[in-house]
């Protein structure tokens, strides 16, 4: 097996979530394998993270990176844009993980080489989320990989995550990825969790049974649009 151990670039993109911060950095920290180093994306968080990552006492390689809030697919590019690392995971703020996770997933892809990236399954706060073994026809249908996914770098989109997208960006990064040939391998384990904490950020999820009440609310409505422009850009109607 490759070495691991300094080849992978953690982006974090970080929006008014400082309050978990800590406890996600914790969780990298305690990783069996060293990272080459972890980019924080500040986009513009209002709350007090500032004075959070100051007093953050962690041994990791950090580097903080500040800009105006330009929405999560714009931080995470900027976060790529300074990754040196072969292989690279956008690492949500939110993000608590098991201590192999990213073993498991770099095993994964040592032992599937045409395989781009490597995605498990996890938790929403503590709900577990549906994922399915890689199958190009089912993820034109729906999104089943979530973006905390460890990614060959040299098999990302020369552009990175589409910034015009507000909803979907991992299922547009997927699709896109397929167009070029670029496939998945599944590690039929949960090896995180979001936990979201009192304010979201990046982060948001609803029950799918919502989606199928007869009358129809606002967030709803918004999450059908969305969906709609992924499948137009894609040509999937």
């Amino acid at each position: 097996m490759a070495n691991i151990t300094e080849s992978v670039s953690v982006v974090i993109p970080v929006f008014n979530h400082a309050h978990t911060l800590e406890r996600s950095l914790k969780s990298l920290q305690g990783q069996t394998v060293k990272v080459k180093e972890v980019i924080i994306v500040n986009d513009g968080s209002t709350d007090n993270f500032s004075k959070v990552i100051e007093a953050i006492k962690i041994d990791l390689p950090l580097r903080i990176i500040e800009q105006d809030n330009k929405g999560a697919s714009a931080a995470r590019n900027a976060g790529l844009k300074l990754a040196t690392g072969d292989y690279i995971i956008f690492w949500d703020a939110d993000t608590i993980a098991r201590a192999d996770m990213l073993e498991e997933m770099f095993v994964a892809l040592e032992a599937n080489p045409s395989a781009s990236y490597a995605y498990s399954q996890y938790r929403f706060c503590w709900n577990k989320m549906r994922s399915n073994i890689f199958d190009a026809r089912l993820l034109k249908e729906i999104n089943f990989i979530d973006g905390t996914s460890l990614i060959r770098k040299a098999d990302l989109p020369q552009n990175g995550w589409d910034e015009n997208l507000k909803r979907f960006q991992d299922w547009d990064l997927w699709l896109t990825m397929l167009e070029n040939n670029k496939t998945g391998i599944f590690v039929p384990a949960v090896l995180y969790r979001k936990i979201v904490g009192r304010r979201q950020g990046y982060s948001s999820w609803f029950p799918k049974f919502i989606l199928n009440w007869p009358w129809k609310i606002k967030k709803v409505e918004l999450y059908n649009q969305a969906k709609q422009i992924i499948k137009e850009k894609h040509g999937l109607n």
